[in-house]
Order: C-alpha cells, then structure tokens, then sequence
C-alpha cells in the first residue's frame, strides 16, 4: 500500500489554490482561507490542491461553526468535492431525522447518507473517502462510473455509490479519471484539518 500523501498539516496553506467559476483572476492564486491553531478556515473563494489522484482513500477532519440563526442550505454550509467534481455536503445537519441528499453526509442530490451520523456544532468530524475513478474513452465517453463508500465519524454512510454524473460548482464540469480535492467556500466559517490521500492505484 502507498504512503499516504498530506495536503494539510495545519501549518502551511502551500499546495492550494483558489478556484472560482466566475472568477478568471483569482483562479489559480496561492489559498486566503485563514490559517491559525492548526487549522484553515473558509474565506473568499473555493480551494483545490495542486495534488490530484485516482483510486484513493481521502481523509478529512471538519468543524462546523454554530449558527443557530440559520437554517437549510445557509446553516454552516461548505462542501468537500472529491476530484473536484463529486460534492460530499458539508452543512449542519446533527439531529435531523431521515436525512435528505442536500445533507451534511450527502453525495449532493445524488444520493443521501444511510444514516445520519453527524456530531454538533463545534465538534471535530471526519470524512473517509473510498473512491474508485471512473475510466474514460478516448473520445471523452465514460467507459465506467466512479463508485463512492465514505464514512462520517467512523459510519458507514454511503456504501459503493456508483456517480452518474459530477455535481455542479466543482472544479471540472465534466467527470475526470483524476481530480484535486476542493474546499467549498459557501459563506459559512467552516475549519478543516488533517487532510490527506492514500493512493490506491
């Protein structure tokens, strides 16, 4: 098995950049997002590491900031996009019964968590991402579909979901055999830490 490969230690922002669809001029600049006590938080624009990787497991570690005056889609949103295309929701969710696939723990509208195993607000949490790439033609056509299993806080939330199709908002608009991890910017002061890959091609 390979090494894993860190992205974020919590002591350097280096190895990200900003990614914004509307944004030309920023794309492609070094990462803004906050930097302190070993932990980046969620300034202006989207995040995507200069890495990229196929079959992997994809470690990250999240902590949502309490925003009791919120509600739905405005309530610590930020989402973990694996290759950059397939979205993994971010949002605060903990308690909610019968999760939805605009969830925290959803493959966003794609499919939702099985369970919802979500701690609350200002509680360290973590993603474990088994990804299979999906495999390309030569001529652009999708041969095979990538096919998720994550678990949320150590449960099983999704269980080889096979990805039709990307998610909007990513970095590609198109599904990819290879793909950075990208950080949402959704308007909300999410934090992440201890952010790795483990190749498993």
């Amino acid at each position: 098995m390979q090494d894993k490969v860190i992205l974020f230690d919590g002591t350097s922002l280096d190895g990200f950049y900003e990614f914004d669809d509307d944004r030309p001029d920023v794309t492609g600049n070094p990462s803004n997002w906050y930097l302190a006590d070993g932990a980046m938080t969620v300034n202006r624009y989207n995040i995507a590491s200069e890495y990229e990787y196929g079959d992997a497991h994809v470690h990250v570690e999240f902590n949502l900031p309490d925003m009791p005056e919120k509600t739905g889609q405005g309530k610590a949103n930020s989402g973990l996009f694996i290759h950059g295309c397939y979205e993994i929701q971010i949002l605060d969710s903990y308690g909610k019964e019968s999760p939805a696939d605009d969830d925290c723990g959803a493959i966003y509208k794609i499919a939702p968590p099985l369970v919802n195993a979500c701690k609350a607000p200002g509680e360290w949490q973590s993603f474990d991402v088994f990804v299979r790439a999906a495999k390309i033609r030569e001529d652009g056509s999708v041969a095979k579909h990538a096919v998720m299993t994550v678990f949320l806080n150590g449960q099983l939330i999704h269980n080889n979901v096979e990805l039709p199709r990307h998610c909007a908002c990513g970095r590609y608009e198109r599904i990819v055999e290879r793909g950075p991890v990208l950080l949402q910017d959704h308007f909300c002061p999410v934090s992440f830490r201890n952010i790795w890959v483990r190749p498993l091609d």
